[in-house]
């Protein structure tokens, strides 16, 4: 199998490069580690400067100013890309985004299964692999970054399983559960229908968002994105909330460590240097 190739650039002062990759090098070892054995997946996560670095056959992730078009996207040569925005927690949205390119390139792959819905007894699921468990309540961290939990292919199994791993962090308990914070998105067809399954404040609500048909920038998946909008909360967390404070500590530790490992590792280069002599 070839393996995909993901682009992490900044297209925004309010994220540094060195931000970007301390970033990359956590999503490609998520991607790497948890991600790419559950789903047969394989990809690298590199982090560029600039987008004219960007090689071709590189999909591009790219962090933006804002949210407005975030997403998943295609351009005109049909090769996807996507826009996160920039803020205090955008590590977990374009965790979330690429992993989702990852799964369905093109945003268009849907899963047959049953419904949430009395009266829908077989639906087609769009494959989205982080939307309902993607609460940053639900995120884990790697290397001190916070990312997203996602589903494994077992989310959409008939039946509950003993020992069946749903999601990674196993938060994800049952086939077809959404957790609070997400959604699952799926299509009736027999009405032609589009549905969403939203699970917020403690209770859950489906809306019936009709007709829908891929956009010329896009997939099925961007298309549904634009009816529903995509709320920026995610990667503007706020250093108060519970996600955060669990990060800080984790991403302070993991600083002084490779600040540790870097101070030895310039020792190591000083010994090693020859001594300077005066020139006769």
């Amino acid at each position: 199998m070839l393996p995909f190739h993901l682009a992490l650039v900044s297209l925004t002062s309010q994220v540094a490069a060195s931000e970007v990759s301390v970033v990359a090098a956590a999503l490609q070892k998520q991607v790497t580690r948890d991600f790419g054995p559950i789903w047969d997946i394989d990809a690298t996560v590199d982090a560029f400067g600039r987008l004219e670095d960007v090689p071709l056959g590189y999909w591009a992730v790219m962090v933006v100013d804002t949210f407005d078009t975030g997403g998943q996207h295609r351009e005109r040569h049909n090769q996807p890309f996507a826009l996160v925005a920039a803020g205090d927690s955008w590590s977990l949205v374009a965790s979330h985004e690429a992993l989702e390119m990852l799964a369905d390139p093109f945003g268009n792959r849907l899963v047959p299964g049953e419904s949430l819905v009395s009266g829908q007894p077989r639906v087609e699921f769009l494959l989205e692999v982080c939307d309902p468990c993607q609460d940053d309540a639900l995120a884990y961290t790697v290397n001190g970054v916070l990312v997203s939990d996602f589903y494994t292919p077992s989310y959409f199994d008939p039946v509950t399983a003993p020992g069946v791993r749903y999601s990674f962090t196993g938060a994800i308990r049952a086939p077809r559960q959404v957790l609070p914070g997400g959604y699952l998105t799926w299509r009736d067809p027999i009405s032609g229908n589009w549905f969403q399954l939203h699970v917020a404040g403690g209770r859950s609500e489906v809306k019936d968002l009709g007709p829908i048909a891929p956009g010329m920038n896009g997939g099925l998946r961007a298309a549904v994105d634009a009816r529903t909008g995509r709320p920026d909360r995610l990667a503007n967390l706020g250093q108060d909330c519970a996600s955060m404070r669990m990060l800080r500590p984790r991403h302070d530790a993991a600083a002084r460590a490779s600040a540790v490992r870097a101070k030895e590792l310039r020792a190591l280069l000083a010994l090693s240097s020859p001594p300077e002599t005066d020139e006769v």
